[in-house]
C-alpha cells in the first residue's frame, strides 16, 4: 500500500485525507490499516511521531459511518484512552479532523476542567469518547457514562500509561467492556509489562511493528555534555544564546524543577514557559498554544507532557534533567524529528545522572556524541561514590557500625547469628540472659572494646 487510495476506506474519508495533502502512508499505517478495516485487534509498536493517531482513526471512522448506529444516551461508540490531558485534546482534534463533516460526535474528557460540561455532553451519547482513565472513571461513577456499548476500544501510548501508575485503572475498565469489540493497542516500547497487560485487552492481535523495540529517532543527532548540576543552568542559557533555536523543549524530572528553569530563563531576558502537572489545565493550554504560535520558544516541561506535544518544527529537545525511567528518554527525544524532519537533542548528565545514560545506551544501543565543554566551566569529577540521587540515600549493604557496639545487622536478633541467641538487638549482653553465649564468631561477645580495637588494627592496615 503506497497511496491511502489504495485503502478500502469510504470515499468521503479518501476526500478529506487528500484534502488534508496527505498521499502516502506511513510505514505504521500501511501496515495497521488494512487488518484494522478488517474488525482485527492490532497491537502495534511505533514511536512517537510516526503517524498511530491516523493509523487507528482512519479505520474507526470507516467502521462508524458504515454502521449507521447512534449512540443512546451516556453511551460512547468507540473509547480512545490516552496517558495526559494534552495527548487527549490532541487526538480528539485530529479525529475531528479526518472526519470533518461526515455527522461524527467527537468529544474529549480529562481533569483539571470542570466535570458538568463533560456531563452534559455525554447526556446526549457521543460517537467517540478520548478520554485519561481518572476523568472516565469520575464520570462512570457518577452514572454520566456506560461503556457497555463500546464497539471499538483504542488505547494510546500504553507505556506510558503505566509509568504514570495508571495500571489500576485499567484493570477496572476492562470488565466495563463488551466482550464482542475491536481493540487497538499501541505503544511506543513494548517491555514484558505491556505485552501482559495486551493480553488483558486484545483477542488473536496482529501485531505490527515499523522499528525495533525502544529504538530512537534515526534523524536525532543525540549529543551528550558531562557537567556539574550547578553549571546547567548558566549552560543552558548559553546554549540558547548562541543556537537561538526555534522551537526548543526542555525536560526536567521535577515540577518544581521546571519552574525553576522557566524563572532562571526569563531573568536574563529569554521568554519560556513551564507545563506540569501542577499547572492547571488553562495555563497548560495557553503555555502550550503560545509555543505554538512562535509568541515563546522554549518550552519547559516534565515527562508527563512528553507524550501530549505535537508541534510542528520543534529542532531542539534538551534533557536538562537525565530521566531515570530509561524508556522516557525516547519518548522525550521522539518530539523533534517528526514527519521526515531532522532535529537535535543535548543531554546535561551531571556525575550523579551517569548511571542513567548507561541505562539509555543499553536500551538504545546509540551512543550520543560527547560534546565539550566550553571555556570557563570547571569539569565534573569523574565518577561520585555512593551519589545521592533525586534526594535518595545510597542503599547501604551489610552491617553498620554503630557507636556503642559492633554492627548492626537485620540476622542479628535471631538465634544462631552474630549476636544473637535470643530477642534482643545483638551485641554484648543481648542473648537469652545475662552472659549467654552466641553461636556466632568469639570475638562477637567481647564487646564493644574487641570491636574499637579491630577497628584501629584495620585502619593501621
Amino acid at each position: 500500500m503506497t497511496n491511502f487510495s489504495d485503502f478500502a476506506l469510504a470515499e468521503p474519508i479518501q476526500k478529506l485525507v487528500a484534502a488534508g495533502g496527505y498521499t502516502t502512508p506511513s510505514p505504521i499505517q500501511q501496515q495497521a490499516i488494512p487488518p484494522a478495516l478488517q474488525g482485527k485487534d492490532i497491537l502495534g509498536i511505533a514511536q512517537t511521531g510516526t503517524g498511530k493517531t491516523a493509523a487507528f482513526s482512519l479505520p474507526s471512522i470507516h467502521h462508524l459511518l458504515n454502521d449507521k448506529r447512534r449512540a443512546g444516551r451516556y453511551e460512547c461508540r468507540m473509547l480512545v484512552l490516552a496517558p495526559t490531558r494534552e495527548l487527549a485534546r490532541q487526538i480528539a482534534d485530529s479525529m475531528t479532523g479526518y472526519s470533518k463533516g461526515l455527522g461524527l460526535f467527537i468529544t474529549s474528557a480529562f481533569g483539571g476542567v470542570p466535570i458538568n460540561r463533560q456531563k452534559r455532553i455525554l447526556e446526549r451519547g457521543v460517537d467517540v469518547l478520548v478520554a485519561t482513565p481518572g476523568r472516565l472513571l469520575d464520570l462512570i461513577d457518577q452514572r454520566f457514562l456506560t461503556l457497555s456499548k463500546v464497539e471499538i476500544l483504542v488505547l494510546d501510548e500504553a507505556d506510558q500509561m503505566l509509568d504514570l501508575g495508571f495500571i489500576v485503572p485499567l484493570k477496572k475498565i476492562v470488565p466495563m467492556l463488551p466482550k464482542q469489540r475491536q481493540s487497538l493497542f499501541f505503544s511506543a516500547t513494548m517491555p514484558k509489562t505491556i505485552s501482559q497487560l495486551a493480553d488483558q485487552f486484545l483477542t488473536n492481535p496482529i501485531q505490527v511493528s515499523v522499528a525495533p523495540q525502544s529504538t530512537t529517532a534515526e534523524r536525532v543527532d543525540q549529543r551528550v555534555t558531562f557537567i556539574n548540576q550547578d553549571d546547567k543552568q548558566r549552560l543552558l542559557k548559553d546554549f540558547v544564546n548562541n543556537e537561538n533555536p526555534d522551537h526548543m523543549l526542555v525536560f526536567t524530572q521535577t515540577k518544581h524543577g521546571a519552574d525553576k528553569v522557566v524563572k532562571n530563563l526569563m531573568a536574563v531576558g529569554i521568554h519560556s514557559a513551564a507545563i506540569h502537572g501542577n499547572k492547571s489545565q488553562p495555563q497548560r493550554e495557553r503555555a502550550l498554544g503560545d509555543f505554538k504560535k512562535g509568541k515563546i520558544n522554549i518550552l519547559v516541561a516534565t515527562d508527563i507532557a512528553a507524550r501530549g506535544i505535537d508541534v510542528d518544527g520543534i529542532t531542539h529537545v534538551i534533557n536538562f534533567d537525565m530521566p531515570n525511567v530509561s524508556e522516557q528518554y525516547v519518548h522525550r527525544i521522539g518530539r523533534t524529528a517528526r514527519a521526515g524532519a531532522s532535529g537535535i537533542s543535548y543531554s546535561l548528565v551531571a556525575p550523579d545522572e551517569r548511571q542513567f545514560l548507561r541505562d539509555v545506551v543499553k536500551l538504545t544501543g546509540v551512543k550520543p556524541d560527547v560534546i565539550a565543554l566550553p571555556e570557563g566551566y570547571d569539569e565534573p569529577p569523574r565518577e561520585e561514590v555512593a551519589a545521592r540521587i533525586y534526594g535518595q540515600k545510597p542503599k547501604k549493604y551489610g552491617a553498620t557500625p554503630t557507636r556503642n557496639g559492633p554492627p548492626k545487622n537485620k540476622h542479628s536478633a535471631r538465634k544462631g547469628r552474630p549476636g544473637g541467641g535470643g530477642t534482643g538487638r545483638g551485641g554484648p549482653g543481648s542473648g537469652a540472659g545475662a552472659g549467654a553465649k552466641s553461636d556466632g564468631p568469639k570475638h562477637w561477645n567481647n564487646g564493644a572494646k574487641s570491636f574499637k580495637r579491630r577497628q584501629v588494627r584495620n585502619a593501621d592496615a
